[in-house]
């Protein structure tokens, strides 16, 4: 007897923790809304040339003197140094400077720039950000319904959704700064979680080919277990490597890999336990109807 793993009668499951993640979310972003960096609220970048080695995490301290929620960021070439506020006033910049300056040694000429960010910039940036979602998410409807079905496009449509307010979760509840990484993050995420979908999706397309199972929901089941195992290696080795840059990567950086590690998680989560299932009730509410 074929080995099979139940997942669609249990989907009051999957559906029951994925509810609780995302309320945690929402009621977080509510509570506290989300930590919107540079790029999305407006403020203050300066760059210091350095000229020499530093310790990147020195200029965080000496910046938190100023701001406590200021980043710094290391600029590999002409060893530049990157620190952005959203309360910076030109006096802190000037006492900032002569401080690093202080400590570096620097001369009384070395360069350094101060950008201000307009609020305007950051709400076209929402913007773009939302339109390229939304763009990214019908393009990916009208795919899967060509490919599948209709049914199974929106399936795999509320199963992206899913996979994108569990990272807004992670970005509420942990106050990472929602930059531009958050939407290269946030598109990443898209794409790599509707590519689970449809290897799940066409497995059931072929065994629904067949005949070979009494129903839908058992023909998903089969399916679903039928590429476990490819899904999770995939999974995995994505992992390894995004796990060792978060360890080994600078702050920056690791603000764009842990949402991705979630993401990544997500995606392959709501492509077995999401959207197949929801695939499954559709067809049976069409056959009701």
């Amino acid at each position: 007897m074929e080995k099979m793993f139940r997942i669609v009668e249990k989907y009051k499951i999957w559906f029951g923790i994925s509810i609780i993640i995302i309320a945690i979310g929402l009621g977080t972003w509510l509570i506290k809304d989300l930590n919107y960096g540079i790029d999305f609220k407006g403020g203050t970048v300066v760059t210091i040339r350095i000229g020499k080695d530093f310790n990147v995490e020195d200029i965080r301290a000496i910046a938190a003197k100023y701001d406590p929620k200021a980043s710094a960021r290391e600029i590999l070439e002409g060893k530049k140094v990157e620190i952005s506020s959203k309360d910076f006033t030109d006096e802190q910049v000037s006492q900032l400077f002569n401080e690093i300056k202080a400590k570096y040694q620097l001369q009384d000429v070395a360069p350094y720039a101060t950008k201000r960010i307009g609020p305007s910039v950051g709400k076209e940036l929402r913007k773009k950000a939302i339109t390229s979602s939304i763009v990214a998410t019908l393009g990916i409807l009208l795919y899967v319904s060509f490919r599948f079905e209709l049914k199974s496009g929106i399936a795999a449509v509320i199963a992206l959704l899913h996979d994108l307010l569990v990272m807004v979760t992670v970005y509420a509840v942990l106050q990472i700064p929602v930059n531009s990484s958050f939407i290269a993050a946030m598109l990443t995420i898209l794409g790599y979680s509707i590519n689970d979908t449809i290897v799940v999706f066409d497995r059931i397309r072929e065994n629904r080919k067949l005949g070979k199972y009494k129903s839908f929901a058992v023909t998903a089941d089969a399916s679903i277990t039928q590429t476990l195992a490819r899904s999770i290696n995939t999974v995995l080795t994505t992992l390894f490597t995004i796990t060792a840059i978060y360890i080994l990567g600078v702050s920056a950086i690791k603000d764009f890999a842990l949402p991705l590690i979630v993401g990544i998680i997500s995606g392959c989560y709501s492509s077995i336990f999401i959207a197949s299932p929801i695939w499954v009730l559709l067809e049976k509410k069409g056959k009701i109807a």
